[in-house]
Formats: structure tokens, C-alpha cells, sequence
């Protein structure tokens, strides 16, 4: 590894997209230090501090939320677009066309969705800001129409900017761009847990910090078997006679992912995991005695960290198998092999091979569905037994941070035997 890094930064070009990408990850941090006009930052932070379900919102916006800062929203809007268009793809024919033609179709759905992002952006920057208007400290300033649609519009902008940055990051081919803003903003917080940490630590804790150092390298060296296993389905093609040569007649296979959802599961989970506890902060703060204690109920739901996990928990695991089924098309990947001359040995082509590869998606997806659940959950189950506070969102943070990492280091590699390739 070591040796291939060395060889990538002795590569001018790969050197200059290197510094290109660092560069844009340097400017993503300045923004999203930059607070929005009217912020009181104090009382901001203080809340931050007080409340868990903020601050795994702010994992998920890459830090930028903790500022509200002009890119307070993140990529959030974005990843939310573009899961819609992937559901909105299995219900409009002309989307699976689209979706269909390669990289051009890929292209215009991907506008779609940028597209989408806007109105969305606007939608939720301007939720934001009634929770925060609502909390008990004042954390926003009185805003007239003109202020608010001013913050909503600035807001929005930093959204699409953040959207610009990621793109451009993704051309240099070194990472994908949305996942390495987030990953930035999730590194970006581990100097500060680590100042807070070592600022209360005792004698009494080196026991607790030390199971709990070697539950995160468990939890890493899971992360990293989750991502990366897979299930190779043997495949042959048929040899074919064209004039006077043969083509085909070859044997590979098709890889089944572990866990071919990623982290959207987790992103949902969250999503809907917290959203009772915000309606319930928002509902204590009427003058109804009985919406005060529907919204007293919602609040101590989320507090309770039992019920909070499992539902947490069944939530991560259900829309592993949704998200999934939305992405693996099973009739059309033996549809595909079928049209290539390729056969599972065994199976008729056809139905056949689809059922087949269905069952063992779904055999395969239970194992990563539980696996993802339980790194989601792990942080929840280790602040029980030891009473300390861990990184937020722990799990979701440890598997983007790993997943970003290994996609990165794969396509610094593949840069790398491209260039070794193009010298011979």
C-alpha cells in the first residue's frame, strides 16, 4: 500500500488532482465555519451539547449544522433527491429507460436529481430554522420576511455549492465527491472528541477506554468484512462463431455484495428514528396542556435508550432489505446474461437464473442487514454498560469514514496501474 501511494504522488497528474481534491475539502471547512447572519453561536453550541438527535443530524451534514453555518444543510438534499429518483425510476417507464442507457441515462437522471435538490434544500433549510426558532434559548435573531427568505435563499446556495465541489472532486476520480465531503466533516470532529475525552479522564476510566478502544477496532475490522464481502456467483459464456473466429467461451463470475445498500439504511433510519423527538421539542413549547404532554411522550420515546435502540435497530435492518430491492434487479441481470451468452452452470437462463440469484441476495442481505443493525446500534448498547459518552453516531460514523476510505484507495490504485499500463 505504502508502495502504491509513492508511486501515486511521483505521478504528476495524480499528484495535481490529489492537491486539487484537499484543496476543495480546505474550502468545504471554511464555509462551513462561516455562520449564518443572526446566529447567537453560544447558545447554538450549548444546544448542540444538550441534545444527541442534533448532533447525529450534524454527522450526516458534514459538521457544518453545529455552525449553521451558509452550508448548514450539507448534502443532505441531494442524497434525499437522488434516493426519491431511484424510487421514482421503479414507477415511471421512462425513467428505467433512461436508467437503461448507460451512461447517458445516468447523466440525466443525475440532473434530475440535482434539479430535485433545490426545491428540497429550501424545503428543509426552512425547517431548520423553525426548530431553532423554537428552542428555548434564543438561538435566531427576530428576522422579517426579507431576512428569512434571504437566510432560506443563502442556505439553499450552499447546498448547490457543496453539490459543485462534489462533482468536481468526483472528475479528478480519486473518491466520490458527496462521500468525501461527509467523511471530512466526521474527521474534522475526532480532534475535539479526543480534547474532550483526555479533559475528563481519570483513573477510573482506563478500563472503560480501553474495552472501548477495542470495540472500535472490532467494530472497524466488521466494517471493513461488511464492505468488502461478497458472494461470486460462477458464470460461463458461451463460445460464439463469428467468420472465422471464436469469441466467448470463458469462465468468471458475478459478485453479490454483503451489504449492497451502504449507508442510505442507516440515513433512513435516523431520519425517521428522530423525527418524533423534534415534533415533541416543538409541541412542549405550546400553550396546550395536551399537546405539551403528546409532546412530552415523543421526547422521553427517543430518551429512552432502550426502546430507542430497537426500533433503531428493526428500522436499519427493514430498509436494508427496501433499499436493496430497489437497486438489485435480479430479472434484469439474468436478462443481461442471457442476451451476452452467459449462463450459471446448472441454471436455465431466463427465469431460472433470476430466482436463483434472488435467493441468494436475500439469504446473503439478512446477514448484512443484521450486521449493519448492529454497528448502528453498538454506540446506544456501549453508553449503557459504560456510562460514557462516545463519537455520535458511532457506528454510521465508523462505516462511512471506512467505506469512503476503501473506495478511495481503490481508485488510487486503478489511477495507478492505468498510468503503469499507458508506460508500457
Amino acid at each position: 500500500m505504502l508502495n502504491k501511494l509513492k508511486q501515486f504522488w511521483q505521478i504528476r497528474d495524480l499528484r495535481n488532482n490529489l492537491i486539487f481534491v484537499m484543496g476543495m475539502l480546505v474550502i468545504f471547512r471554511i464555509a462551513a465555519h462561516i455562520p449564518l447572519p443572526g446566529i447567537n453561536i453560544a447558545n447554538l453550541k450549548d444546544l448542540f451539547s444538550r441534545n444527541e438527535m442534533l448532533g447525529m443530524l450534524n454527522v450526516l451534514s458534514g459538521g457544518a449544522m453545529a455552525n449553521l453555518s451558509i452550508v448548514a444543510m450539507g448534502v443532505a438534499p441531494y442524497i434525499t433527491a437522488s434516493i426519491i429518483m431511484q424510487l421514482l425510476t421503479m414507477i415511471f417507464p421512462r425513467l428505467e429507460e433512461l436508467s437503461k442507457e448507460g451512461s447517458s441515462g445516468y447523466q440525466k437522471i443525475n440532473q434530475y436529481s440535482r434539479l430535485l435538490a433545490v426545491p428540497l434544500a429550501l424545503l428543509q433549510s426552512y425547517g431548520m430554522l423553525m426548530i431553532f426558532r423554537q428552542s428555548s434559548q434564543p438561538i435566531i435573531n427576530s428576522l422579517s420576511k426579507f431576512g428569512l427568505v434571504n437566510i432560506l435563499v443563502v442556505m439553499s446556495a450552499g447546498t448547490i455549492f457543496l453539490m459543485w465541489l462534489g462533482e468536481l472532486i468526483t472528475e479528478k476520480k480519486i473518491g466520490n465527491g458527496i462521500s468525501l465531503i461527509i467523511f471530512a466533516g466526521i474527521v474534522e470532529r475526532l480532534p475535539i472528541s479526543l480534547q474532550q475525552t483526555i479533559a475528563t479522564f481519570s483513573k477510573e476510566q482506563i478500563l472503560n477506554l480501553a474495552v472501548l478502544a477495542v470495540l472500535a477496532l472490532i467494530t472497524i475490522a466488521g466494517v471493513v468484512i461488511l464492505t468488502e464481502g461478497q458472494r461470486n456467483i460462477p458464470v460461463t459464456y458461451a463460445r460464439r462463431i463469428r467468420g472465422n473466429r471464436m469469441y466467448g467461451g470463458m469462465d468468471t463470475y458475478l459478485p453479490l455484495r454483503v451489504n449492497q445498500a451502504g449507508m442510505i439504511p442507516i440515513i433512513f433510519a435516523i431520519s425517521i428514528v428522530l423525527f418524533p423527538g423534534l415534533v415533541g421539542q416543538l409541541m412542549m413549547r405550546s400553550d396546550s396542556s395536551l399537546i405539551i404532554g403528546i409532546g412530552r411522550v415523543l421526547v422521553n420515546f427517543v430518551q429512552n435508550q432502550l426502546i430507542y435502540g430497537i426500533i433503531y435497530f428493526i428500522l436499519v435492518v427493514a430498509f436494508t432489505y427496501f433499499y436493496t430491492s430497489i437497486i438489485f434487479h435480479p430479472a434484469q441481470i439474468a436478462d443481461n446474461l442471457q442476451k451476452q451468452g452467459g449462463f450459471v452452470f446448472g441454471l436455465r437462463p431466463g427465469q431460472p437464473t433470476a430466482q436463483y440469484l434472488s435467493n441468494i441476495s436475500n439469504r446473503i442481505m439478512l446477514a448484512g442487514a443484521l450486521s449493519l443493525g448492529i454497528i448502528a446500534v453498538l454506540p446506544i448498547i456501549t453508553q449503557g454498560i459504560f456510562k460514557m459518552a462516545t463519537f455520535v453516531v458511532g457506528g454510521a460514523a465508523i462505516l462511512i469514514v471506512v467505506s469512503v476510505v476503501l473506495e478511495t484507495v481503490k481508485q488510487v490504485q486503478a489511477q495507478v496501474s492505468m498510468h503503469e499500463y499507458e508506460g508500457l
